[in-house]
């Protein structure tokens, strides 16, 4: 088994993305997370779409929905962050239409190379598809695909890709059975 190829992953912010940030940081502190009320769930998009995120205007973001980066957010129609949804989105996180993201899981879209001394920080891409649901408390690692109609078992810990049409679970999480749709 060969070693996983991560130089092409490196990154460090510069000091325009380091503003973003502050201005985010502040705007979500008074522009986004106070407004927890379902009937602020367009304002919450509209603020969102300011900072650069690719939402659909029937997404869902609960005002508890930590997000890092915006502008490393993409999310179809009818998609939900839930309460208390942990988005650290240095890297870029897609989700697709009619996906839901229970509440208190954790995306993570950036580790460290652990075969360099200074562990410099990369980015790795999360993807997840359409009609997927993320239990609650999952934690979705980067670089992870997850296709679509997936299932992601509560508490789940995943860390390699998901095929569409699939159950998951555990620590790290396996295969459980197929999903059938009818």
């Amino acid at each position: 088994m060969s070693a996983l190829e991560l130089s092409n992953y490196n990154h460090s912010f510069g000091f325009k993305n380091k503003i973003k940030r502050v201005l985010w940081n502040v705007t979500s502190l008074f522009l986004f997370r106070p407004f927890a009320s379902r009937f602020f769930k367009k304002w919450r998009i509209l603020v969102l779409k300011c900072f650069g995120a690719k939402l659909a205007w029937s997404a869902h973001v609960y005002a508890s929905t930590k997000i890092w980066a915006p502008w490393n957010l993409e999310m179809g129609a009818n998609t939900c962050l839930g309460p208390k949804v942990d988005c650290y989105n240095q890297g870029k996180i897609s989700i697709g239409s009619n996906t839901v993201i229970s509440q208190k899981s954790y995306l993570c879209a950036s580790s460290h190379d652990f075969n360099k001394k200074e562990f410099p920080l990369v980015l790795k891409p999360i993807t997840i598809g359409t009609g997927v649901w993320v239990a609650a408390e999952t934690f979705i690692g980067p670089g992870v695909a997850i296709e679509k109609n997936a299932v992601i078992a509560a508490r789940s810990v995943v860390v390699k890709n998901v095929a569409k049409n699939t159950i998951v679970g555990g620590n790290p999480a396996q295969f459980i059975k197929n999903r059938n749709l009818e």
